[in-house]
């Protein structure tokens, strides 16, 4: 495989975590915003869409919400890692790549685990981004492992 197609393949992945950083990023934010105001429960049914909103409108204590803002904390700044990773993965940054990895990778794995697998999520937004991010480390891993073989 050629390098320009490796680099093309970068670009893609980096476009990729692109779309999923802004996405992570707005969720972060939203999260927050509804825990500060305090509305803890648009913030749970904000992320666990696939449940009925009515089942999660209750009287959540104050240390949940503090644990859902924690969660929106590190939605955000996962998806600006991620983001900013991306401007370097186009420029075939090893770094970028692993960071990129890492961060929304294992960010993905956990909300498989328990969002995706548990029935608590719709498809778009969540498990779409979880097939986004999926596809961005498999290309750039693949462009990087082959690139080194050249």
């Amino acid at each position: 495989m050629n390098q320009k197609t490796l680099s093309t393949l970068l670009k893609i992945s980096a476009v990729l975590w692109i779309i999923w950083g802004i996405v992570h990023i707005f969720a972060g934010v939203m999260t927050m915003y509804f825990i500060l105001s305090g509305d803890i429960a648009s913030s749970v049914s904000g992320i666990a869409d696939a449940v009925d909103p009515k089942t999660l409108q209750m009287n959540y204590p104050e240390a949940a919400g503090a644990i859902i803002g924690q969660h929106g904390f590190n939605l955000f700044w996962i998806g600006l890692v991620t983001f900013i990773s991306a401007f370097f993965i186009w420029k075939n940054n090893k770094n970028a790549i692993f960071l990129a990895a890492i961060t929304g990778g294992l960010a993905d794995l956990g909300y498989f685990l328990f969002l995706d697998l548990g029935g608590f999520v719709n498809f778009f937004p969540g498990t779409l981004m979880t097939l986004v991010s999926s596809s961005a480390i498999i290309l750039s891993f693949f462009a990087y492992f082959k690139g080194e073989k050249l």
